[in-house]
């Protein structure tokens, strides 16, 4: 069950209640043991001409007064300190023996220094000044001002205490607020880089599996349908669907061992640029006739724009295998540009129709394209073709790419 800040202060509050009325019924029976065994001795601290009362119930009662509100001095400690200056000031008036009442004042000033903010802690400050030196005046004889400097001692070092109490724990919870931040902000990372790498094993997979699955579809319908007329051929597809089953399981099993824990992962190279005429080949073995062309100087690409262009080419031309028809021709052009990758990728066959996923770009693959072209800040077009067929034109940048100072 998952607890809120409101009951979670409810329930320290329940339990810091214990101590405190233990404290406050310590100071009270002390106090009154005080005021019992003093007799009508003069009274400590403050000097007076007066002799102290004897004791009686209302001396005891007031005493009590002064003490037992430190029971409740985490909640109201300034009204309770207000409350308790009253029967300070009476104790005082009626010459009364004071017992432990003034430590009680000073607990409630330090709780509220503690417990509240600035101007409530430096008005509590001010209250207990005025309470602690009203009660000399109502006597005969004014205090020294020794006297005046050990009051005002104390109660600075009270109020002191109760506020280095109250930054201490601000800090301590700015600390701990700022972990649990930090903690927020590592997972968010944790779970943003793990959703990053499942997408991009995804769109691996979906490549391999797409690319090498459709090319053995096509084998073996055209296995199929010359198996009987034509033997030779029917073998020769069969062959090139077994081959292509090897090749998928290969790159399947390299891409899919990167989640294996148990071991080390079955690693080779990521296919790039340099395989384009092997994948043009099996392209043709497939039926779909295509043709390639390189112009410019190939430069050593960045190895992720190297298997993001290849894997365009390549579901470029799966997408023509599947959708162009039996008699279409497919082009690949690649233009190596000064700080510019150009890809062009056409065939001429039946194009899109309005609820295919080439027209909108709905496929899994499309949205692996554009999601590997925007990655490394390229450009993407996909679309029919003119004059018939479909085509895909991508540009990757080769250079730094500059962002503009906000």
């Amino acid at each position: 069950m998952r607890t809120t800040p409101g009951s979670t202060r409810s329930w320290l509050r329940a339990h810091l209640l214990v101590p405190d009325s233990i404290l406050a019924v310590v100071l009270t029976a002390a106090s009154l043991w005080w005021i019992a065994s003093a007799g009508s001795g003069m009274e400590p601290g403050w000097p007076r001409s007066v002799p102290a009362r004897p004791a009686d119930a209302l001396n005891l009662v007031l005493a009590a007064a002064c003490t037992l509100p430190v029971a409740l001095r985490r909640d109201r400690p300034l009204v309770l300190l207000v409350a308790v200056c009253v029967p300070q000031t009476a104790l005082d008036v009626l010459h009364y023996e004071p017992g432990l009442s003034k430590i009680g004042g000073l607990v409630l000033l330090y709780s509220a220094a503690a417990y509240r903010g600035l101007t409530l802690s430096v008005a509590a400050l001010l209250v207990s000044f005025c309470a602690y030196l009203a009660g000399p005046l109502a006597r005969a004889g004014a205090p020294s001002w020794t006297d005046y400097v050990a009051v005002t001692t104390v109660l600075l070092l009270c109020w002191v205490c109760g506020r280095a109490r109250r930054l201490r724990r601000a800090y301590l919870s700015e600390l701990v607020q700022r972990a649990d931040r930090l903690e927020r902000a590592r997972e968010a990372d944790t779970r943003a880089a793990r959703a990053e790498e499942r997408s991009r094993i995804a769109r691996e997979l979906h490549d391999v599996v797409a690319h090498h699955v459709s090319v053995m579809t096509v084998q073996a319908a055209a296995a199929r349908k010359m198996l009987d007329t034509k033997p030779d051929v029917a073998r020769d597809a069969l062959t090139a669907i077994e081959e292509m089953g090897r090749t998928a399981m290969k790159e399947m099993r390299s891409i899919v061992g990167v989640l294996r824990t148990d071991g080390p992962a079955e690693r080779g190279p990521q296919p790039g640029m340099r395989d384009l005429p092997a994948l043009v080949e099996q392209m043709r073995e497939a039926g779909l006739r295509t043709e390639l062309w390189i112009e410019g100087e190939p430069p050593d690409l960045p190895p992720g724009v190297d298997l993001a262009a290849y894997r365009l080419v390549q579901e470029a031309l799966t997408n023509s295998l599947r959708h162009a028809g039996p008699a279409a021709h497919a082009w690949v052009t690649v233009r190596h540009e000064p700080g510019e990758l150009c890809i062009h990728v056409e065939d001429d066959g039946r194009g899109a129709a309005e609820d295919s996923p080439r027209a909108g770009g709905r496929g899994h693959g499309l949205v692996g394209i554009r999601e590997r072209v925007a990655l490394y800040g390229g450009v993407l077009r996909i679309g029919p073709r003119t004059g018939g067929g479909f085509e895909v034109r991508a540009q990757f940048p080769l250079s730094p790419l500059r962002h503009s100072p906000l």
